[in-house]
C-alpha cells in the first residue's frame, strides 16, 4: 500500500512533510466477516435494532450516554463520523447485537483506540467479543498499518478488564479520576495496548482460542 503524505504547517515559518503508511479514513463500505460476526459501518437506520438490544441497565453500568430512544440514537451515529470516530454495528446470524467503534484515532502517530463496545447481555462471554477484537486489529494492524491499538475500560468493570486481559492485551496502568460514568460519579480508567510486533503472537492465540484456521 503506498504512503499517503501528510504536511504539517507552522505559521508561514516552515512546512515539512511526514510519510505514513497508515490508511485512514476506512472505506465507507468496508466489511468485517468473520466466522460466527459481521462488522459494518452503523448506520443511522440501524438505530431502532441496536436501540433495542443494548436498552439494559446491565449495559450502561459503565459507560454514559446511554440513548432515551431510537431517534436519538441514530442522530448519534450519523453525526458519529464528523468527530472522527468510526462505529460500528455487530451482527451475529443476520441479528444485530452490538456495537464497537475506533476511537482516539491518530494518522500521523498510527495509533487508535477500539472503544464504545456494547454487546446485547445475551453474547456476553460468547465468541461474540474475542471474534470482533480479532477482526478489528486485524484491520487495524495489517490492513490500516497502525503501531498501537489500545483499550481502555472503567476500573469497576471487572468482567471487561478480564475479557481484554484474556485477549492478551498488556495493562498499562491507571488512569485516575478520568472521566464521569451514566450515574454522574467520576471513574479510574484501566488503560490496555497491544503494538504491531506483539499482533501475530496474539492473533495466534486469538485464532487458536476461536478454533479458526488461517
Amino acid at each position: 500500500m503506498p504512503p499517503s503524505r501528510l504536511t504539517i504547517s507552522s505559521g508561514n515559518r516552515y512546512t515539512r512533510a511526514v510519510e505514513t503508511y497508515v490508511q485512514w479514513p476506512i472505506p465507507a463500505d468496508t466489511v468485517l466477516a468473520g466466522s460466527n460476526v459481521t462488522l459494518t459501518l452503523a448506520q443511522a437506520s440501524d438505530a431502532p435494532d441496536l436501540f433495542a438490544v443494548l436498552d439494559h441497565d446491565a449495559v450502561w453500568t459503565h459507560v454514559r450516554g446511554r440513548p432515551d430512544s431510537s431517534g436519538e440514537l441514530a442522530a448519534t451515529l450519523a453525526a458519529a463520523n464528523e468527530v472522527g470516530r468510526w462505529p460500528w454495528v455487530v451482527r451475529q446470524s443476520g441479528a444485530v447485537v452490538g456495537t464497537t467503534s475506533y476511537l482516539e484515532v491518530s494518522p500521523i502517530d498510527a495509533r487508535l483506540e477500539i472503544a464504545f463496545t456494547l454487546y446485547a447481555p445475551e453474547v456476553w462471554g460468547t465468541v461474540v467479543n474475542p471474534e470482533c477484537k480479532l477482526l478489528l486489529m486485524t484491520w487495524a494492524f495489517e490492513v490500516a498499518g497502525m503501531g498501537r491499538v489500545q483499550l481502555k475500560t472503567d476500573i469497576r468493570n471487572v468482567r471487561s478488564q478480564e475479557a481484554i486481559a484474556h485477549l492478551g492485551a498488556t495493562k498499562e496502568g491507571v488512569l485516575r479520576q478520568y472521566q464521569r460514568r451514566q450515574d454522574g460519579s467520576v471513574r479510574d480508567t484501566v488503560m490496555y495496548s497491544v503494538l504491531a510486533q506483539e499482533w501475530p503472537a496474539l492473533k495466534a492465540g486469538l485464532t487458536e482460542r476461536l478454533g479458526i484456521s488461517n
